[in-house]
């Protein structure tokens, strides 16, 4: 088995959500059969949608490569970075890391390609939109994507920040508008993609037609380093 690194805190009830999957996916009748993880969890890294919309000038990079080096240092050999928006700086952690770093969002895409979905709403927040850096990835696999109006982003926005992040319970009633809005554009299936939206489909019910991202990450997590569980093969239902 490979030990996992996890550049954690962004936010820490996603970390401490992908650690959980990772466990539950693993195919494991004891302690020993677990896969060996170090977490390192940073929360005082810069807000990452605020950086790329140019509304702060702390670039949470350097910070976030800094974690992956000490994980790295600690023994890590295969590092994961739940948070999805952080992955528009990508190149730039990569480039400095020597381990390598699972990419969630090209995860997700080649996981979408593969069970054959064609046209996909994205619920993300407005950095990760903004940069398109989601879009870009799907796109290259053949995937249309769809995105909520002006409205419905504010509302996924105010669930991320002014729900999951606050500690609040989320705002069902505006989450189904934004479900509602991407169907009727045609989504078979909607992403969650930002890990604090992992929070939704884990404490609600949400139903069917839903992929969410850190469970594609958890899943590559586990299929590199430990044995994954034959009932997450699949992902969509």
């Amino acid at each position: 088995m490979k030990t996992l690194g996890v550049i954690g805190g962004l936010g820490p009830m996603a970390t401490a959500y992908f650690m959980q999957l990772v466990i539950e996916m693993t195919e494991a009748s004891t302690d020993q059969e677990h896969i060996p993880m170090i977490i390192y969890n940073c929360p005082q890294i810069p807000d990452r949608t605020g950086f790329l919309l140019g509304n702060t000038k702390e670039n949470p990079g350097p910070q976030i490569i800094e974690c992956g080096k000490t994980l790295a240092e600690a023994g890590a050999e295969l590092l994961a970075i739940p948070c999805i928006t952080a992955h528009a700086l990508f190149p730039e952690i990569e480039k400095e890391l020597e381990a390598p770093v699972l990419h969630i969002i090209r995860e997700t895409a080649e996981y979408l390609k593969k069970e054959g979905v064609r046209k996909v709403g994205l619920e993300a927040t407005d950095g990760t939109v903004q940069t398109g850096v989601f879009q870009k990835e799907l796109e290259r696999q053949g995937i249309e994507v769809v995105l909520p109006s002006k409205e419905k982003q504010e509302m996924v926005m105010h669930i991320i920040y002014n729900n999951v992040k606050a500690g609040r319970r989320v705002d069902m009633e505006r989450f189904e508008q934004i479900e509602d809005e991407l169907h009727k554009k045609g989504a078979e299936v909607i992403i969650l993609g930002c890990t604090e939206l992992s929070m939704v489909s884990r404490d609600e019910k949400i139903g069917h037609g839903y992929l969410d991202a850190m469970e594609v990450l958890a899943r590559a997590a586990v299929l590199q380093c430990g044995k994954l569980k034959s009932k997450y093969n699949r992902l969509l239902t």
